[in-house]
């Protein structure tokens, strides 16, 4: 236990690392977690107590350095929470599966358009009504319907939202992104709680190596910049692409 233990905080500290960078965290240890041999339940309960207390962190030291949009925010967090609620009630209608082939398909086009030239905005007060108002609610209320019907890669295409469409820089991007991620992680992590479903004693190793990765992770970022973010979320999407792949259209 203490060996496997050691081996999955290694790889909560780096899925922490890249999460708070361009996210897709989940993407490594929930995997990591059921070669474990740990229930599919308890795995989600796990790693989401584990994720929520690396997102606090890489959030509180985006809020530190100013990097983090508050009007977008305050202006699109209901819309996030209602979406993820509405997509979790209807992931009983709609085939699963289907959505996953969707969304391979997408993600070459994400991966393109982050090398594709940008007209860089001057200051986030350059922000129009019309991206606050307009386009900010049916981002996030798309992006958390898809979190709470689907969910793997939520925070990579929270990033790539608000950088092509409402024009803000990677960093502030990834910062903005992760009050939308805390918000929803801590709902999710609510429910594992009052089900049971969280084995603490794996939890509290994990939750230290994710805390950790997430520091280093969004130290970096804010320190080295936009391509920090841009190679980070090249990779998250990359192994997103992979394990969507893999599943839908080769073990499948």
């Amino acid at each position: 236990m203490t060996m496997i233990a050691a081996a999955l905080s290694a790889v909560s500290v780096l899925a922490g690392f890249i999460d708070s960078i361009a996210g897709g965290g989940g993407l490594l240890l929930i995997p990591a977690l059921l070669v474990a041999g740990v229930p599919p339940q308890t795995v989600l309960g796990t790693n989401k107590f584990a994720s929520t207390m690396g997102t606090s962190v890489a959030f509180v030291n985006f809020v530190r350095h100013k990097k983090v949009v508050w009007r977008i925010a305050a202006t699109g967090i209901l819309f996030s929470l209602s979406g993820s609620l509405l997509g979790s009630k209807t992931i009983l209608i709609f085939q699963n599966e289907m959505v996953g082939k969707i969304i391979v398909g997408l993600l070459p086009l994400s991966l393109l358009s982050l090398f594709l030239p940008k007209k860089k905005r001057a200051s986030v007060d350059d922000i129009s009504p019309r991206d606050l108002y307009i386009k900010v609610p049916p981002i996030c209320f798309m992006i958390g319907y898809y979190d709470g019907f689907f969910g793997p890669g939520t925070g990579s295409f929270l990033i790539m939202a608000f950088y092509l469409l409402v024009g803000l820089d990677l960093i502030r991007a990834s910062a903005t992104a992760k009050a939308f991620n805390l918000a929803s992680n801590i709902g999710a992590l609510s429910i594992f709680l009052i089900e049971g479903k969280i084995i603490f004693l794996l939890g509290l190793p994990l939750a230290i190596a994710n805390v950790a990765g997430n520091y280093l992770g969004s130290s970096l970022a804010i320190k080295m910049g936009n391509n920090t973010v841009r190679g980070f979320l090249f990779i998250s999407l990359s192994i997103l692409f992979i394990s969507l792949f893999w599943k839908y259209f080769v073990s499948g």
